[in-house]
């Protein structure tokens, strides 16, 4: 008899389970309803954390003696010596450090370094015109708006704003101040425009020439594509930026940033100064499973050239224009060996990318319980690769590129499913 109990017991776990994985390979788990309580909680939580940053902050300072917007720091600093007739100095460490623990008050406050292109320093120098905590408020409000508006524009739905201001990623790059949105808007929007307005979108994209890492996969992308105008507005776009830094602060700003390099790689890139957990790109998670620097410029440099190799191939196919965007938009972060998880921002245009086209075509079984498990993984993607050293935001944006490859290879058809999918 206990023979007998234990086979049912056996065949009703197994029945359960096979029940569960149905469940995540179709995405029913994923109901409208599900999606927006688990946005919500992540929103309160957010809403809660910047509350608590707010209500037990002391000037300039959180309550751990920490700057409020951590990075915006090197912002503020440099824009500061920029107005203050020492652009130049924006790149040398001492002097950068000088003015931020002058700005808040502190001697032995965190150091955030300055390693942008002059370009972004024009930006820096208006946001320094205002003192620290409205600038702070400032850059987050006129970034995170327009991206949220970019996102709507891409896939109009109730629940969409919810989805980008609740997002995990989302909390973190407002936390850090950083510049997350403006990437992920210029690209985003660049992509959204590619085939409407080449040269609007080409004017965007030339603007990542404040972040250049980011930028790697663009020139392949638009060669692929033969998209000759858009090559001509990110030309133009880039020059009046570097020539505007030119007229304003001469060779001498150019000349800072290029002698910064070398000592920036080596601290930042080459020792992971930053952190390992925090920087989430092949050559990061080669170093952090204990791996020499060589090895770990041999990796990226295949994971760079996959990538590229990956965009032009989807650019080639000439199918499904939403994919090229999302894989676009994950090869960027799989392409450089440096990008941390408030970069992460750019896969939410990936996602809202891949839902576009799961509309018009047909969804692969474990596309929305993936697609979700990007969403949800900056909240955890720190925590997990500093005590597993599993490398999970990596693995986010290789999960991104996945799906738009694998859609793509899967013969086009218009999908019998796509309403059961969208989930209505």
């Amino acid at each position: 008899m206990r023979t007998r109990l234990r086979a049912d017991e056996f065949l009703i776990y197994s029945s359960a389970e096979g029940v569960a994985m149905q469940a995540l390979a179709s995405g029913e788990w994923l109901t409208r309803e599900r999606v927006v309580r688990i946005a919500t909680i992540c929103g309160l939580g957010t809403l809660a954390i910047l509350a608590w940053l707010a209500a037990f902050s002391h000037g300039t300072l959180d309550a751990l003696g920490r700057p409020l917007g951590t990075d915006f720091s090197n912002v503020w600093a440099a824009g500061h010596l920029a107005l203050d007739g020492r652009a130049a100095d924006a790149w040398v460490w001492k002097d950068h450090y000088a003015v931020q623990r002058a700005l808040h008050h502190k001697a032995d406050v965190d150091f955030y370094g300055w390693h942008y292109p002059p370009p972004f320093l024009l930006v820096a120098a208006v946001l320094a015109s205002l003192p620290y905590i409205p600038a702070l408020i400032l850059w987050q409000l006129a970034t995170l708006a327009p991206f949220t508006w970019l996102i709507t524009r891409l896939v109009p739905r109730r629940e969409t704003v919810l989805l980008a201001l609740a997002a995990p990623v989302t909390m973190i790059c407002l936390t850090h101040g950083h510049n997350g949105f403006l990437t992920a808007l210029l690209l985003g929007g660049g992509l959204m425009l590619l085939d409407r307005k080449p040269v609007f979108a080409g004017l965007l994209f030339g603007c990542l020439i404040y972040k250049p890492q980011f930028a790697l996969i663009l020139p392949p992308l638009l060669l692929a594509t033969r998209n000759w105008r858009a090559i001509a507005g990110a030309i133009l776009s880039a020059g009046l930026l570097v020539g505007l830094t030119l007229a304003i602060w001469g060779w001498p700003v150019w000349q800072a940033f290029l002698d910064s390099l070398p000592l920036t790689r080596h601290v930042v890139i080459e020792q992971g100064a930053t952190g390992w957990q925090k920087i989430m790109s092949p050559f990061a998670a080669i170093r952090m499973w204990g791996g020499g620097i060589a090895i770990a410029y041999a990796v990226q440099l295949a994971a760079t050239l996959a990538a590229i190799a990956a965009v032009v191939w989807i650019s080639w196919t000439r199918k499904r224009p939403e994919l090229r965007s999302a894989l676009v938009c994950a090869a960027v972060l799989i392409a450089t060996p440096y990008a941390l998880d408030y970069d992460y921002v750019v896969l939410l245009p990936a996602l809202a990318f891949l839902w576009i086209d799961g509309q018009r075509h047909s969804v692969l079984p474990w596309d929305k319980s993936l697609m979700a498990v990007v969403w949800i993984a900056p909240l955890f993607a720190r925590s997990v690769a500093q005590f597993t050293h599993v490398p999970l935001g990596l693995a986010s944006a290789i999960i991104v590129a996945a799906i738009a490859i694998r859609r793509t290879m899967v013969r086009s058809s218009p999908s019998r499913h796509s309403r059961a999918a969208s989930g209505r």
